[in-house]
C-alpha cells in the first residue's frame, strides 16, 4: 500500500493545482484542532461522477449546517472537479472534496476569522469491502450510538461526526469484521460506519428512518431502483432484535456501492436473489 501523502500526482486546493506531495496544511488549522471541516466521497465511473450534482450540492448545505461557508457555487465545484478528473488521465476514481477551516487568527474554539479552504483530489480505490462485495460482509454491533439531532447537525457529512465511526469500524476489524452496525441513541437500527442498510422480508424491503444520520445518495438511488421493480420499500425505526426475521441485508454508499452482508454477529442473511439483483442494476445504472 502506497501512503496517500507519498504519491504522484496533482491536487486541487484554493483555486490552483498543488503537486500531490506538496498539498499540505499548517498544524494550526482549525479543522485539525476541532474537526471544523466538511466533505464530500464520489465514485467516478468511465470518466463520469455518478450523482456529481447531488454531491456539490450537500457539500455546500454540509457547509452551512456546520457554519462553514463555502464560497464556490454548485457549477464552480462541479468545473474543478471536471479538472482534477482529467489530470488525473483515469477513468475510475474516487474523488474527495473537502472544505475546511484553516489557520488564521483564530485558535481557539470559534473560527470564524479564519478563512474557510478547500480542496479536491482523486485516486483509484477498488472495492470498499474487498471480497465481501460478492461472498457478504460480516458487522459486529457498534457500541457506539447514533446521536440525537439535537446533539449534532447530523444531516451534514462532517469530519466531526465520523470520530465514533472510526471507534467502532477499528473493533470492528479487531474482532475479523468488515464493518460495524451502529444503533442510534433510541436503541434502533440506524446504519453502518460508512454506509446505510437495507433488509428484506417476503420480498419486501425494510430499511431504518433516516432521522438522526444521512440518507445517503446511494440509499435514495437503490430506494428508487426497488421501486421501479415493484418491489415495497418500508423506511421505518427497526429493533435490533427483528434481524432475526430477516432473510437478506445489504450495505450501500458511494464507497460500499451495494454490498451484501452475511452476518450481522448472532443474525445470518443469504446473499439472495434479491440482493444479487439490485447489485447488478447499480452497476449498470452507474456505469450507463
Amino acid at each position: 500500500m502506497i501512503s496517500y501523502d507519498d504519491r504522484d500526482g496533482y491536487i486541487w486546493m484554493d483555486g490552483e493545482f498543488i503537486e500531490w506531495r506538496n498539498a499540505k496544511v499548517h498544524i494550526l488549522t482549525h479543522a485539525l484542532h476541532y474537526g471544523s471541516s466538511v466533505f464530500e466521497g464520489e465514485r467516478c465511473y468511465g470518466g463520469k461522477i455518478f450523482k456529481s450534482i447531488d454531491h456539490s450540492k450537500r457539500l455546500i448545505n454540509s457547509g452551512k449546517l456546520m457554519d462553514i461557508p463555502i464560497t464556490y457555487t454548485v457549477d464552480q465545484i462541479e468545473d474543478i472537479k471536471e479538472k482534477v478528473i482529467e489530470k488525473s488521465k483515469l477513468s475510475d476514481l474516487y474523488v474527495r472534496a473537502i472544505a475546511w477551516r484553516g489557520s488564521g487568527t483564530d485558535m481557539g474554539v470559534a473560527s470564524e476569522n479564519n478563512r474557510v479552504r478547500m480542496a479536491v483530489a482523486a485516486w483509484e480505490w477498488g472495492a470498499y469491502y474487498g471480497d465481501a462485495k460478492f461472498k457478504g460482509a460480516k458487522l459486529n454491533i457498534s457500541r457506539w450510538k447514533r446521536p440525537s439531532p439535537e446533539t449534532i447537525p447530523c444531516f451534514a457529512k462532517a469530519a466531526g461526526l465520523y470520530m465514533i465511526c472510526t471507534q467502532s469500524k477499528h473493533e470492528a476489524q479487531q474482532k475479523g469484521c468488515s464493518d460495524s452496525l451502529m444503533m442510534d441513541y433510541r436503541g434502533h437500527v440506524a446504519e453502518a460506519t460508512g454506509a446505510n442498510v437495507f433488509f428484506v422480508k417476503n420480498n419486501v424491503v425494510h430499511t431504518p428512518k433516516p432521522d438522526c444520520f444521512l440518507n445517503g445518495i446511494t440509499r435514495q438511488t437503490v430506494i428508487q431502483i426497488l421501486k421501479d421493480k415493484g418491489i415495497e420499500v418500508v423506511e421505518r425505526h427497526i429493533l435490533p432484535n427483528e434481524m432475526e426475521e430477516f432473510e437478506q441485508c445489504w450495505l450501500t454508499g458511494t464507497a460500499a456501492e451495494v454490498t451484501p452482508v452475511g452476518k450481522v454477529e448472532q443474525y445470518n442473511f443469504e446473499v439472495g436473489a434479491l440482493t444479487r439483483e439490485v447489485s447488478k442494476e447499480y452497476e449498470n445504472l452507474v456505469r450507463s
